[in-house]
């Protein structure tokens, strides 16, 4: 099955009418649009960086409902493969970024991509090696919990810190005006930019309504841990995915959580922390990282949490998946699974 990217939404609503229904363990491929919703092309300028309409971003491809899911279930989605273009982009936005009080000026890269590298007149004798992964990958919340989210981040506005603006009036479709923004990372997933969820990963995530309702979007050909100026290699892709229903398991993410092929340390598995009313506090997202590590050491292989901190201490690394989409930075803890006798 093949879902094109002309019906996208860049809202979560649990009310999104699904685009498509899948059964478990079936393949199905999702066709998306770049993270700027194709505002930026090979004949744009530094200029146009200033000027882009930042409430439509993350168009995303679905929903996609899942056949038997259920609200208390984890759905595995499987990443199997990524179909990348010949082009991509990435910018400084002013106003947006980790060092957006320095970089106040708009700035412009465009990259050729040849689907092992990407290169750019912007940067010459730079090749930046293919690494393409989803930056958001979700399922919709509840209206309970969106509501409660919604709830939250009024509450660090209202403290004065960061939230991305509502921007009813960008919202696709319009009748999701009343959705969250799709910028922070959530307990549903979302934003992630994790850059490894790369083909052969699979993502964990907590299930809030029937089917679920999974949705992916805002592909990079490349990014680096954080993504600090706001953007990867941003571009239009095509997403190669099967979902898993997991039931009744001894442990069930709070937040998203992940295997990945890895890389020089082989396989590994990951939890993920936000700081859900600490805006943009690292420190805090560590911390639910590790706690959500330790949580899973103990239910998954019967360690007691003194001898699963200090396992954690051995060998489990904590990368700053990204640490600029307002409210939430997101830490990943991943810990190679050449350690378990028998994996």
């Amino acid at each position: 099955m093949r879902v094109g990217a002309s019906s996208a939404h860049n809202r979560w609503h649990p009310a999104l009418e699904p685009v498509a229904v899948v059964e478990p363990g079936r393949e199905i491929v999702l066709e998306t649009r770049d993270g700027l919703d194709g505002q930026l092309t090979r004949d744009s300028t530094d200029a146009d960086c200033a000027t882009l309409d930042l409430g439509l971003a993350h168009p995303l491809t679905g929903p996609v409902f899942v056949d038997g899911a259920e609200p208390g279930d984890v759905l595995a989605v499987e990443l199997l493969g990524y179909e990348t273009p010949g082009f991509g982009v990435n910018a400084v936005i002013p106003g947006f970024g980790l060092l957006a009080d320095i970089f106040v000026e708009p700035f412009l890269v465009r990259w050729e991509l040849d689907g092992s590298h990407a290169r750019s007149h912007e940067l010459p004798g730079v090749a930046v090696p293919a690494c393409p992964h989803a930056g958001v990958v979700g399922v919709a919340p509840s209206a309970e919990l969106m509501e409660a989210q919604r709830a939250r981040e009024e509450r660090i506005r209202a403290s004065g810190g960061p939230v991305a603006d509502p921007l009813p009036e960008a919202a696709l479709p319009q009748t999701a005006a009343s959705g969250l923004r799709t910028i922070p990372p959530r307990e549903t997933g979302g934003n992630l930019d994790i850059r490894r969820l790369v083909a052969g990963a699979t993502l964990l995530l907590p299930v809030q309504v029937p089917g679920a309702l999974l949705s992916v979007g805002d592909v990079h050909f490349a990014q680096g841990d954080g993504e600090v100026c706001g953007t990867g290699i941003e571009i239009e892709a095509a997403v190669r995915l099967r979902c898993e229903i997991l039931a009744a398991q001894p442990w069930a993410p709070q937040f998203p959580a992940y295997r990945t092929p890895g890389a020089s340390r082989g396989p590994a598995f990951a939890t993920t922390g936000i700081p859900v009313d600490d805006a943009m506090d690292l420190t805090v997202a560590a911390r639910n990282a590790l706690l959500a590590m330790i949580d899973w050491l103990e239910a998954e292989h019967g360690l007691s949490r003194p001898a699963a901190y200090c396992l954690c201490s051995a060998c489990v690394d904590l990368h700053l998946s990204q640490v600029v989409d307002v409210p939430y930075p997101l830490v990943s803890a991943l810990i190679p699974l050449e350690v378990f006798d028998g994996v």
